[in-house]
């Protein structure tokens, strides 16, 4: 794994929150999943070097509670669409006027929250999130609330003992994740309808966990969806998600 030097900015509440980028160009912001952090989801499987090679400045923040960011354990720290404040203040402490955004999982839900709230990319993308996650963000997240709630009961081979096992592998802190979860804010479909902006809306072949893909990118004006290998956790893992997003970002 590449040594990308940690840099640093503050959220509009003064939090410090930490960022990373590799490659010259164009830039692209793009953030990673719940549980997850830059490093893990952008970096580990080689997705951001493959992007950076295409010719991109690749930014990626570490979220509030993951990774090298502040993780307060102060439920005030977590209002109502904290994320998409914290990538607009990421954006205004960079001064980028011309940029493509994209997130995979919670990250590609914070695109969506972005989008409608007037981000600007000349392009964007949405990978492991499809139409039910983001009109019922806060149905989703019961199952993470269950999780982080009942730490240490689940069989190790559940889908519940999996995403705790991936908690514990990636540093995310419990206390500020279950916090986190109380800032989702669901998108309405006449929000959708109004993102003028090309989206690619990319998932695994197996993962409909936030509904599938093709129904987002149908709610989206100008959305196109793809497929990779894999389900939500593994299609990560796969060379084919940073080749999907670098391919689309260079496209005409």
């Amino acid at each position: 794994m590449p040594d990308l030097p940690v840099q640093h900015f503050r959220g509009r509440d003064g939090a410090r929150l930490a960022y990373r980028e590799v490659g010259e160009g164009p830039a692209v912001v793009l953030i990673h999943g719940y549980f997850s952090s830059a490093l893990v989801n952008w970096v580990r499987y080689g997705h951001a070097a493959a992007i950076a090679d295409r010719g991109f400045r690749v930014i990626m923040p570490d979220l509030r509670g993951h990774g090298d960011s502040a993780k307060p354990h102060d439920a005030a720290a977590y209002p109502p669409d904290v994320l998409a404040d914290d990538g607009f203040a990421l954006i205004e402490h960079l001064g980028l006027t011309q940029y493509a955004l994209g997130g995979y999982s919670l990250g590609g839900r914070t695109t969506i929250r972005m989008l409608t709230r007037g981000a600007t990319p000349d392009r964007a993308v949405v990978a492991g999130m499809g139409l039910d996650g983001v009109l019922d963000a806060t149905g989703r997240n019961d199952h993470f609330r269950r999780i982080l709630t009942n730490l240490g009961t689940f069989d190790r081979r559940s889908p519940e003992g999996k995403a705790e096992a991936f908690l514990k592998s990636t540093g995310a802190d419990p206390v500020a994740a279950l916090h986190l979860l109380d800032a989702a804010v669901d998108t309405p479909p006449e929000a959708l309808a109004k993102i003028d902006v090309p989206v690619l809306v990319l998932a695994g072949m197996e993962d409909d966990d936030n509904g599938p893909a093709e129904d987002l990118a149908d709610a989206l004006p100008r959305g196109l969806a793809a497929r990779i290998p894999g389900n939500h956790m593994s299609a990560v893992a796969q060379p084919d998600l940073g080749t999907a997003i670098g391919a689309f970002l260079a496209s005409p």
